[in-house]
């Protein structure tokens, strides 16, 4: 496994073209959504050179952001969709109780009793809180939900690389546990 910093981390995805001149719109998956140009230039999924963004206002979908040397609607058309990256090394270290969801994807999944259950997909949220997507090994259902709250998700050992889970009775059937 690459060590924490070689890691990317998502921190948001170029949604929408605003304007003629080159703006975007930018989902930003941080806490703090301007905080996406505290880290430096960000890396596309696609590749090529870092892009240097300035946030040029915000709007419901997301912030306006202008990008170094896109000055056109067909450059900034080309780059719709793409995911932003920064090295993990750059961001800072989460506060107690709190974890990146790139910390937390490929953790393994035990319940209470120690019986292993999966490895953890993603971390989804649809509104309605955050729910861990939990990769099972056994055929059938490839993954199953459950939500990330302190009921369900008692410990999250990240030195051990294991998340402890007690599911709510019937989350999963016994015989595809």
């Amino acid at each position: 496994m690459a060590a924490a910093g070689d890691r990317r981390v998502c921190i948001g995805v170029i949604s929408a073209v605003h304007g003629v001149k080159g703006a975007v719109v930018v989902k930003p998956f941080t806490q703090v959504p301007e905080v996406i140009t505290a880290y430096g230039p960000v890396l596309v999924e696609s590749g090529g050179d870092a892009l240097v963004l300035e946030i040029a206002g915000q709007k419901k979908a997301g912030l306006i952001v202008r990008i170094a040397g896109i000055d056109d609607r067909n450059a900034a058309e080309a780059l719709k969709g793409e995911k932003l990256y920064v090295p993990r090394s750059q961001l800072p270290e989460p506060e107690e109780e709190s974890w990146y969801i790139s910390d937390l994807t490929g953790l393994e999944v035990v319940d209470v009793s120690g019986r292993m259950i999966g490895q953890v997909a993603a971390v989804q949220n649809y509104g309605a809180g955050d729910l861990l997507e939990i990769r099972l090994p056994q055929k059938g259902r490839s993954t199953v939900f459950l939500p990330f709250t302190r009921a369900a998700v008692p410990d999250v050992d990240m030195a051990r690389r294991r998340i402890t889970i007690d599911p709510p009775e019937g989350w999963m059937d016994e015989k595809e546990a």
